[in-house]
């Protein structure tokens, strides 16, 4: 199948989760990323950065937790603007308590932790584009130390500082702050990739033992996708807390609707996975 002609403009919207304790999950995350918090319905929370938002919230109370075993999400990257706003992050984070693994990824350096219902979380921000490397149509990535006492510095921010809790107070997420990409649990990476590119037109732009990463436009990754916890496991049977679905925003539908195969909700397209992941695709 070609892949549908995207514009190289595509990007991800919000992500969606389903929380069995929607005040507590709600609260944490407006903590941790300083996001602003409004109600989207009886049962539903949308938190945003600056009018832009990123994830939305759904009460679940009766689900049970998901499995790491179980597909669906990997993790939900919030993309900072500067390094200097990862530095102003990875201090307040740090005064919160909160345990953080890292990886540079050459592209990139980010910082990992799960929220409160196991759902991985990243945040990063990117380095330039122009140092990026790429050979044979792949961008090159690994996963280093991050050079954390030089994140900070961006910041103005000393470890010493950190240590004695004299860094400044966050002053939330700061304007730019996007979803910079979103990572799947599937059962096979190499079949999910063929599957996102014929029906999204993404390209397949590096691949790692048993994972694979798609973009539009040149960019490192919008899509990860990986089979480390999930080989050989088809669609849940039963539902579960987690990730409910995620959104891509594009400024044309039409051609996706000319290749079918999509649920037309009038306004906005949407479809699963072969292991249940549902994408919403919107203009915008």
């Amino acid at each position: 199948m070609t892949p549908p002609p995207l514009s190289p403009t595509t990007h991800l919207g919000p992500v969606t989760l389903l929380a069995r304790d929607l005040e507590g999950l709600t609260a944490f995350y407006a903590r941790l990323l300083g996001l602003s918090t409004a109600p989207d319905g009886a049962n539903r929370v949308v938190l945003s950065a600056h009018g832009t938002p990123l994830l939305r919230l759904e009460a679940a109370p009766d689900l049970p937790r998901a499995p790491v075993s179980r597909p669906g999400l990997y993790h939900t990257a919030f993309l900072l603007p500067t390094r200097a706003d990862l530095g102003r992050w990875v201090a307040h984070a740090a005064g919160l308590g909160s345990g953080l693994g890292s990886g540079d990824h050459l592209v990139s350096e980010a910082f990992y932790l799960s929220d409160p219902e196991g759902n991985g979380i990243e945040v990063y921000a990117d380095r330039p584009r122009e140092g990026w490397t790429w050979r044979g149509g792949q961008v090159q990535m690994d996963t280093l130390t991050v050079d954390v006492p030089g994140v900070l510095a961006e910041a103005g921010i000393t470890l010493d500082a950190l240590r004695t809790g004299e860094a400044p107070p966050y002053a939330g997420a700061p304007a730019g702050t996007t979803l910079g990409h979103v990572h799947l649990k599937v059962g096979h990476a190499a079949e999910a990739a063929q599957f996102y590119r014929a029906v999204l037109g993404l390209e397949v732009v590096s691949h790692l033992p048993g994972a694979a990463f798609l973009s539009w436009g040149g960019y490192h990754h919008h899509l990860g996708l990986n089979e480390w916890h999930t080989r050989g496991q088809g669609r849940p049977e039963a539902p579960a807390a987690g990730l409910s679905g995620f959104e891509v925003r594009t400024p044309d539908l039409a051609p996706l609707r000319e290749e079918g195969g999509w649920e037309d909700l009038g306004d906005a397209l949407r479809r699963a996975d072969p292991w249940g992941n549902v994408v919403t695709v919107r203009r915008g």
